[in-house]
């Protein structure tokens, strides 16, 4: 068979042992911290958790030595920073127990869902999708994959993210409204999960505007950490 055109390369993350994770989809949790629902103008309440989805070659990866450049995406005057844990599937499953939950995860990483707030909450208002200010070029850049077979899994530790060293977010993974296991319980009812995906799993409160020029620094307890600068608007570097 001849293609048509020459495929794009598969995003890959690499791990803290040298190897290459390719991604192969990527599917981020929503409000998932009381206090980021709150500041959202939105009721913290234990309902179901929902889902949105981003594309692959969203996912940036840089070893933790790197200083990761992003563009300033375009048609946007409002991007925000959304420090998360991200969460490695290595092991295919559908309708996953909870308690057989993290028997599928294989790795655990720091990242950021960048958001263009402005195109996003204009959707909110008008019942419509967030893909214009989710899914977006560069807006998940992610640290270096720890794996699960050399740190065991990812329960509780300090989540932080400053921007030009001053603290924005700054809280606990065991805020989690909806924990990692219940997360991957509850995907799996409508996703058959497999080898390659991610799950982005919610910011805590202190989400805020970045600029170009800004640089960030995330990080998770016992996790590489991420560090990321914002680079010119997308078409001007």
């Amino acid at each position: 068979m001849t293609a048509l055109f020459t495929p794009d390369a598969t995003s890959l993350l690499k791990t803290t042992d040298d190897r290459d994770f390719p991604v192969s989809r990527v599917f981020c949790v929503g409000r998932n911290y009381a206090a980021h629902a709150r500041e959202m103008g939105k009721d913290p309440d234990r309902d179901p958790p929902f889902y949105f989805t981003k594309w692959a070659e969203t996912v940036r990866n840089s070893a933790p030595e790197d200083n990761l450049e992003i563009a300033y995406p375009p048609a946007t005057e409002n991007v925000h920073h959304e420090a998360e844990l991200v969460v490695a599937i290595g092991t295919a499953g559908f309708r996953i127990s909870r308690e057989a939950a993290l028997d599928h995860v294989c790795g655990y990483a720091v990242g950021l869902d960048m958001t263009r707030r402005d195109l996003q909450l204009e959707a909110r208002e008008k019942g419509r999708p967030w893909d214009t200010g989710k899914n977006v070029s560069d807006s998940c850049p992610t640290g270096r994959l720890q794996m699960v077979a050399d740190a065991g899994h990812v329960r509780s530790g300090r989540i932080h993210l400053t921007v030009n060293g001053e603290t924005r977010q700054d809280a606990d993974i065991d805020e989690l409204i909806w924990s990692v296991p219940e997360i991957i319980a509850d995907l799996s009812q409508y996703y058959a999960l497999r080898p390659g995906d991610l799950i982005y799993t919610g910011t805590p409160a202190g989400v805020g505007p970045v600029n170009s020029g800004d640089e960030i620094t995330c990080t998770i307890a016992g996790l590489p950490d991420l560090k990321v600068s914002v680079g010119a608007p997308f078409g001007q570097e």
